[in-house]
């Protein structure tokens, strides 16, 4: 089921981190709304064009390109083709790495499914079965793999878990408070949610993260949250990091969002 969560302590002034000498605009959880990307992508087009000029200027993906919405397909093409004019840096989401899981062990379909894997495979021309029992499951594999492109799943493959600019960590769904970068799991940085989001301040570095959806996207002293519930609200939302200046970019779609 989609919830929104509410932060238990309101967003406070940001402290003056500081991104470097490169523009970046982090976005959040896409889950198969191209048309919104496609809208998104646009606006960012027109708010590089409107500022000065910056030597490097990159698109951090914050993960969850697939699943729940209607073009996981589409939206993994665009971000492909991206790499050939842009900066890409694109991060692997919880539903990216069971989109992989699935691909190993075809037992775990019905719950994939049951978390929006269904439009994922109708989005390849794949239809998911009715039935729970492992032998369809095994078949919707095999067909899935055939229809994956070898494109995409090395896309899929080489995801990374977090990225680092400046004094900012870029990570799916973020960190495990008082534990090191390099010491993070991976499964917290595509999974964590309450330890995170309730922590004081879980590293030294601002976290720009995506994976919890909010009614607005969350700005504080020393975290970012920018997943606004894309598939269900029909919000996609960026943030824009240039040296210590820090703003959203949202577009919202006139299709209503799937029920």
């Amino acid at each position: 089921m989609f919830k929104l969560w509410r932060s238990k302590t309101r967003p406070s002034a940001a402290e003056p981190a500081s991104i470097g000498d490169c523009l970046v605009y982090a976005i959040g959880d896409i889950h198969g709304r191209i048309d919104l990307l496609d809208l998104l992508l646009a606006r960012i087009g027109d708010d590089i064009a409107a500022h000065p000029p910056i030597e490097r200027t990159a698109l951090i993906f914050l993960g969850d390109y697939v699943d729940r919405g209607p073009a996981s397909r589409e939206v993994i093409d665009r971000i492909m083709a991206l790499r050939s004019r842009a900066h890409v840096v694109a991060l692997r989401g919880n539903h990216e790495d069971a989109l992989l899981r699935f691909l190993d062990d075809p037992s775990i379909g019905p719950e994939w499914v049951e978390h929006g894997g269904a439009q994922t495979l109708l989005s390849y021309g794949v239809t998911p079965p009715q039935k729970s029992e492992p032998a369809p499951w095994i078949e919707v594999r095999d067909r899935f793999a055939a229809a994956l492109p070898d494109t995409h799943l090395a896309f899929l493959q080489r995801l990374e878990h977090y990225a680092v600019l400046g004094d900012y960590v870029f990570a799916h769904a973020g960190v495990r408070p008082n534990v090191p970068l390099d010491q993070q799991t991976t499964q917290d940085l595509m999974w964590i949610r309450k330890p995170f989001l309730e922590a004081d301040r879980a590293i030294d570095q601002v976290v720009v993260h995506g994976h919890t959806p909010t009614e607005t996207p969350f700005m504080g002293p020393w975290r970012i949250g920018v997943d606004t519930g894309a598939y269900a609200t029909g919000v996609l939302t960026a943030v824009r990091l240039a040296g210590t200046e820090r703003a959203f970019l949202s577009t919202r779609s006139e299709v209503p969002p799937a029920a």
